[in-house]
């Protein structure tokens, strides 16, 4: 290649670098300021799984009870599944060059989930989990429709897997109490 090709091919880059940016496109392509409101969002989603995935441990460890056997392992398996998806929330942030809230005190500010302590009996504590999941479903159906929006595809599928998931639990945790 000479010296000229290289020029140009130099010149043509850093105009490709600068045509992108003044286009107000992100790292992964998608528009600076819709990525910026859904990490806000993803933000607020974030801290509601963490206050979530602290209540579900609570729920874990102070069941009491005729349904304590089968309950402890159902937390159990909810918490672990929300832990996986607090890390892939804090990690789709990331990606869309946002940075994610990491202290209870932030969690805490703005979690629309609220700390629960002490809570024993199994159907009161389901009760709590269905009013907690139509947070998060609810929070989930309007990231999808800024993400999809803003043709954001990883968040889109992101929080159409957790919708899916999370309605059969509805589901099965409605049915578990008769309703």
């Amino acid at each position: 290649m000479t010296y000229g090709k290289i020029a140009r091919k130099f010149v043509l880059t850093k105009k490709l670098k600068k045509t992108i940016n003044d286009m107000n496109f992100n790292s992964i392509g998608l528009n600076k300021e819709k990525s910026e409101s859904i990490v806000k969002d993803l933000n607020q989603l974030l801290a509601d799984y963490q206050q979530f995935y602290m209540n579900l441990r609570g729920f874990h460890w102070n069941i009491k009870g005729a349904s304590f056997f089968e309950l402890h392992v159902k937390f159990e398996e909810l918490y672990n599944d929300i832990n996986l998806k607090v890390d892939e929330i804090a990690e789709r942030i990331l990606a869309l060059n946002g940075s994610p809230l990491h202290t209870f005190t932030d969690y805490q500010a703005i979690s629309d989930i609220k700390e629960v302590k002490n809570m024993t009996d199994g159907p009161t504590i389901i009760g709590e989990l269905l009013k907690d999941y139509q947070i998060l479903i609810k929070q989930q159906r309007e990231i999808l429709e800024k993400a999809s929006n803003n043709s954001d595809e990883g968040t889109v599928t992101l929080m159409s897997d957790y919708i899916t998931a999370q309605e059969k639990t509805v589901w099965m945790l409605s049915a578990y109490l008769g309703k």
